[in-house]
């Protein structure tokens, strides 16, 4: 039997595999219906979602976004049903973004990302940049 803390790490590494793929249907697999998703970028929430299906949808808007995505863990910590992970993030935009990185620029972030579990699905994400 697989302890709780080493099944969390299995499904988040199951879900980041599936988002540098692209792979919506994989990154919904350990999903919570009810799960809430909030975006934080220099310390202001710039997106909340609530409800599977909704997180879904955005997911496979965001795929449109960049051409490709990379997001490694770098650091983890396990505390109960929260997995604080440190994580570097780099993708080639697909598009421009007003003011900013045009498509085709890499971009590079540092921040973390957040997921608690309950009946061992993710309920909530965070993702702090």
């Amino acid at each position: 039997m697989v302890s709780k803390a080493k099944q969390m790490k299995i499904i988040i590494d199951q879900y980041v595999k599936a988002y540098n793929e692209f792979d919506v249907d994989k990154m919904v697999k350990n999903i919570h219906p009810d799960v809430e998703f909030k975006n934080i970028a220099n310390g202001e929430v710039n997106m909340y979602i609530q409800g599977l299906e909704t997180f879904k949808k955005q997911v496979k808007d965001s795929t449109k976004l960049l051409k490709k995505r990379e997001m490694t863990i770098t650091e983890q910590a396990i505390d109960g049903d929260v997995v604080k992970n440190k994580i570097d993030f780099k993708a080639v935009l697909n598009v421009d973004i007003p003011e900013g990185p045009k498509s085709g620029e890499l971009v590079k972030l540092k921040g973390e990302s957040v997921f608690k579990f309950k009946g061992g699905k993710i309920i909530y994400i965070e993702d702090i940049s």
